[in-house]
């Protein structure tokens, strides 16, 4: 299931991103950043299932690897140091992060063809779109 991520995704839409980043902690100038680069995604499996989900961009490049449902550490782009598990519920990709007694969600889902990435931290929701290249 996880197959229909693979690929290579370039944001084309990005809603309330500035207040999401703003309810997770981030500071002013990296949000400024954060607002400003359109970032790709390449996601990847390999033969032993381990999950590669790499952000591309001219700010920053971060890379994750991954197996479904186990926990891993993980430093986010704006250098947050996560306790971080995916899983894969309904055919969406559930990515929680926790750090600081704090925690987001990450849900990654399909739809006409598209991925949409909704950031969820308390009341706070980003939405984010991906088209996948050829």
């Amino acid at each position: 299931m996880v197959e229909q991520f693979v690929g290579t995704w370039k944001l084309t839409s990005s809603e309330n991103f500035d207040d999401y980043m703003r309810a997770i902690g981030v500071g002013f100038a990296v949000r400024q950043m954060g607002n400003l680069v359109k970032p790709n995604l390449l996601f990847s499996v390999d033969d032993e299932g381990v999950i590669s989900l790499k952000s591309q961009s001219t700010f920053k490049t971060t890379e994750i690897k991954f197996k479904l449902d186990e926990e891993f550490d993980e430093t986010t782009a704006d250098d947050r140091h996560t306790k971080t598990v995916i899983t894969l519920d309904d055919g969406k990709l559930v990515q929680k992060q926790t750090w600081d007694g704090k925690e987001t969600t990450i849900e990654r889902s399909i739809q006409d063809g598209k991925m949409v990435a909704k950031c969820i931290m308390n009341e706070v929701v980003s939405v984010r779109t991906y088209e996948r290249e050829a």
